[in-house]
C-alpha cells in the first residue's frame, strides 16, 4: 500500500495491461511514467493532451507524417468503381 495517485502496471492499477504493442510502449514511457496523477480527472486530462500531440502534430517515423495527415488523406481518395 502506500502513496496515493494513479498507476500503471499489472497490480490490478489503471491501465493494467490493457494498453500493448508500440503505442501502449510510448504512451507508458512518455507519459504515465513520468507523471503521478492526483485522480483520473488529471489523468484522462494529461493523456488527452498527450494524444492530440501525437495524432496532431509528432510525425511519426514510419508514416513520415502525422497519423492526423494520413488519416484524413485517406478519407479524401475517391472510391474505385
Amino acid at each position: 500500500g502506500g502513496g496515493g495517485g494513479v498507476g500503471v502496471g499489472g497490480g490490478g492499477g489503471w491501465g493494467g495491461g490493457v494498453v500493448v504493442g508500440g503505442l501502449g510502449r510510448s504512451v507508458k514511457y512518455e507519459e504515465v511514467y513520468l507523471n503521478a496523477y492526483e485522480s483520473m480527472a488529471d489523468a484522462r486530462q494529461s493523456l488527452k493532451k498527450y494524444f492530440e500531440f501525437s495524432n496532431q502534430r509528432r510525425k511519426h517515423q514510419t508514416l513520415k507524417a502525422t497519423p492526423d495527415q494520413v488519416y484524413y488523406e485517406y478519407i479524401r481518395l475517391p472510391e474505385a468503381d
